[in-house]
């Protein structure tokens, strides 16, 4: 379980949302197996997500954050409800790197920086409204700067950090997002800029002091109010028909295959590892849907 704190400040020229949450980001460890560095990878795209979804309206809206910069971890994905509960996944769980000379961990390195960060939200339209910019560093929070920069023209700032413990375990987990109004006089936009600078590593603030400590510490001299305080946790939705469904769009031909194996077929859920067997019986009934459903969009060409 995590916490989201949300707050304003200056006059309400500036908002910000932090997150403390390393039991999510243990969680998403324990179910992939990740390595040091692969934790600290998606878990800050898990965090950023979380805090991103949590700014969604709807109650079925949902967010997705995709990066892949090249790195060995390959692509890293995470979803978020419009809670700002998350699950994600990365292809290559136990891809590692050496720490950095600074001894932090090479989360760039793992990610890369020759590919994109793409953001996709899913409002209940006919089309998700996706933006997508090219990684700065592919330390995440910089991305997501860049994102809200470049895709949204919103002047704001992302701080994110994981801390992995010398077993492995995630012992400190958050960040913050914080975004000015239009109007944000210039002194106050300065001010920002030198509390953040100023304020140090994300994880030893989080660490010692919490979440409240964060948010303190980015509206310093701010009179920063709290408006509220919501839990977070890594969630997933899946089900035998989300997987059913899944299965039906590989096609009717790939799924007779599979019906004709001796042995039913085990489908993994990609973000939390749950397994699904499907009968030769429910494979056949799928790849009849799925015929029919391919016949009825094959429309003949004049």
């Amino acid at each position: 379980m995590g916490e989201i704190i949300r707050a304003v400040a200056a006059e309400d020229f500036v908002k910000i949302a932090a997150i403390t949450a390393p039991d999510i980001v243990e969680r998403a460890r324990q179910i992939h197996a990740l390595s040091p560095t692969a934790s600290a990878a998606l878990g800050r795209t898990l965090l950023g997500a979380s805090l991103m979804g949590n700014m969604l309206k709807g109650d079925r809206d949902t967010l997705t954050l995709r990066l892949n910069g090249g790195g060995v971890v390959g692509t890293v994905v995470a979803v978020s409800d419009s809670l700002g509960n998350v699950r994600g996944c990365v292809d290559e769980p136990s891809a590692d790197l050496p720490t950095r000379s600074d001894g932090k961990l090479d989360v760039g390195g793992l990610i890369g920086h020759r590919g994109y960060l793409t953001v996709s939200r899913d409002l209940g339209l006919r089309e998700p409204y996706i933006g997508s910019v090219e990684l700065v560093s592919g330390e995440v929070a910089e991305d997501l700067t860049a994102y809200f920069a470049e895709s949204e023209q919103i002047g704001a700032a992302c701080g994110l950090g994981v801390l992995v413990d010398t077993d492995k375990s995630i012992r400190a987990a958050g960040g913050f997002i914080v975004q000015l109004l239009p109007g944000a006089p210039e002194e106050l936009i300065r001010a920002l800029e030198e509390n953040i600078s100023g304020m140090g590593q994300v994880t030893a603030i989080l660490d010692g002091d919490g979440a409240d400590a964060l948010v303190f510490q980015v509206l310093k001299g701010m009179q920063p109010r709290i408006l509220s305080r919501e839990k977070v946790e890594y969630r997933c939705y899946c089900s035998r028909e989300r997987l059913a469904e899944a299965l039906r769009s590989v096609g009717a031909e790939a799924l007779t295959e599979m019906a004709a194996e001796p042995n039913p077929t085990e489908v993994e859920c990609q973000f939390c590892g749950m397994r699904y067997l499907f009968s030769r019986q429910e494979l056949e009934t799928l790849a009849a849907e799925a015929k029919q459903a391919a016949q009825a969009t094959d429309f003949p060409h004049e």
